[in-house]
């Protein structure tokens, strides 16, 4: 259990090392569906859950965070509020299996980048944070649920950390014609010094890149690292 417990610090070490004031928040904990459920699984298999867990929590605070920041784009999905529509797209999987008409059925990359797209007019929310999402199941063999028999890469995992620190580049830098940003995130004026946004892709990188080490160093197998300027960087595969 200590590796579960590292992991789930790591999103805060991030955090420090941004000089940014941390929460004091329980240690979250995963409710057990059976004692027959947790007999299958291993330490890496609760410790998988968690990571993916917890980086879906973080996908709802940015989208909430995104849509307090960026109004006009959820009136272009919903009439609903911000979090009741960030708990849809996150845990309605059943519902909707990650499809969108609205953003083409777009999923991963693709949908990232529909968020820049000059021509797109719809909610730029939407497929920006689904496309996070799915990129993020689809490292994790579209699963949140792990046992003894599933297996991840962490080429995969490690490239998907790479490609939240792209995202979040172009979240914080792609503009229109005008020079107006996409989306609004973070702010840092005379007045005001937002920069939760950062915080909360720290989160995310600290926790995934832990997992790729860890789980590269339980099976053995290297990890090809890639360094990138990120202004010119290209999604990778996973």
């Amino acid at each position: 259990m200590r590796i579960i417990v590292t992991l789930l610090m790591a999103g805060g070490l991030v955090a420090c090392a941004l000089n940014s004031p941390v929460e004091n928040k329980p240690v979250p904990e995963r409710s057990d569906k059976s004692s027959g459920n947790q007999l299958a699984k291993g330490d890496f298999d609760r410790m998988t859950d968690v990571e993916i867990s917890e980086n879906m929590q973080s996908l709802r605070h940015l989208m909430i965070k995104l849509y307090k920041r960026n109004p006009h784009e959820l009136a272009k999905s919903t009439s609903d509020n911000a979090e009741k529509m960030a708990i849809w797209v996150i845990d309605g999987e059943q519902q909707h299996h990650n499809l969108f008409k609205e953003i083409d059925n777009k999923q991963g990359t693709e949908a990232i980048f529909l968020a820049f797209k000059p021509e797109y007019s719809g909610d730029r929310v939407l497929p920006f944070i689904v496309g996070l999402q799915t990129m993020l199941l689809q490292a994790h063999d579209g699963k949140r649920d792990f046992y003894l028999t599933d297996t991840v890469n962490p080429q995969h995992i490690y490239n998907v950390a790479r490609n939240i620190e792209i995202a979040a580049w172009k979240l914080s830098n792609a503009r229109d014609e005008a020079g107006t940003l996409y989306l609004l995130s973070n702010e840092i004026n005379d007045k005001d010094r937002n920069l939760s946004f950062e915080r909360e892709f720290g989160k995310m990188i600290g926790r995934t890149d832990l997992y790729a080490i860890t789980l590269a160093e339980k099976s053995e197998r290297l990890i090809a690292r890639v360094m990138q300027n990120l202004a010119t960087a290209i999604f990778l595969p996973f």
